[in-house]
């Protein structure tokens, strides 16, 4: 599966999983790991230089143990990072027909059929034309889903229906509607006017407009302002502007600043 964070590449596997544990009547599990948060010696093994014994990588480990047709199982490996030739071309006989795993110390251990390796990754772009062309690519884009049933769906976990109609009309006002061309007002506007110190999806900017207002707004010392609409507004803005617009330059931040002011027909922006 290949597409930008928060684009619900692992609810897919999630869904698929117990989709097909329910049609097939056996159990799946998923084994992940991050191939580029270790050495790719770490991940295959290596043979120590000083007293040349062989110790056994994560990968490895986790192939010989899943590998196993005694197990009751089914067994998906999903590499969650970014694709690198430093290791991903050591699994080229694993993702051809051979379906071998063969390691520096000359262990051969063949892929079983309750096992599946599978790779969650952003972007393709160092991987080779010869890994690319052993492997099925699905590409989901960011915006198949994009930040509305995010946000949706964190609003109907609010408790209260009128709490949830409030917010559902902050959101109107303040980030707008999303379609599949169209990611709302806010986004357009950033997108076409102000460039980001670093690159961040939607999703992830939204996440962080959640969390952020949540805590302001949620637990005993906060309970008060759940009934003062105005104040909740204001909280709302505030959110908005540290997670949507954090990423922003000062002079970005003032043309942000200045279309937010454009809209505030309940002034509840300081002036």
């Amino acid at each position: 599966l290949v597409g930008p964070s928060g684009g619900g590449k692992s609810c897919i596997f999630k869904c698929l999983k117990e989709t097909l544990q329910e049609s097939d009547g056996i159990q799946y599990k998923d084994v992940r790991f991050n191939p580029k948060s270790i050495r790719s010696q770490e991940m295959y093994g290596e043979t120590d230089p000083m007293s040349g014994e062989w110790t056994t990588g994560i990968f490895a480990a986790i192939w010989a143990k899943y590998n196993s047709r005694n197990n009751a199982f089914n067994t998906w490996i999903i590499a969650d990072g970014p694709v690198d030739a430093i290791w991903i071309e050591d699994l080229n006989t694993v993702l051809d027909d051979n379906k071998i795993l063969t390691l520096a110390n000359g262990d051969r251990i063949p892929m079983t059929d309750n096992v599946k390796i599978m790779f969650e990754v952003e972007t393709l772009v160092n991987a080779s034309p010869a890994t690319v062309s052993r492997a099925g690519i699905i590409y989901v884009s960011d915006t198949d889903l994009d930040w509305e049933p995010v946000l949706k769906a964190w609003v109907l976990k609010r408790a209260d229906p009128g709490y949830q109609a409030l917010l559902e009309t902050f959101i109107d006002r303040w980030i707008g509607k999303c379609t599949r061309v169209d990611p709302g007002p806010c986004f357009e506007f950033l997108q076409r006017n102000t460039a980001e110190v670093m690159r961040e999806g939607r999703v992830g900017r939204i996440s962080s407009f959640t969390q952020l207002f949540e805590g302001l707004t949620e637990g005993q010392e906060t309970s008060f302002i759940v009934n003062n609409e105005k104040a909740l507004e204001r909280i709302f803005v505030y959110c908005l502007c540290w997670s949507v617009g954090a990423l922003l330059e000062a002079d970005d931040r003032s043309k942000f600043d200045r279309w937010l002011r454009d809209r505030d027909k309940s002034e509840v922006l300081p002036q």
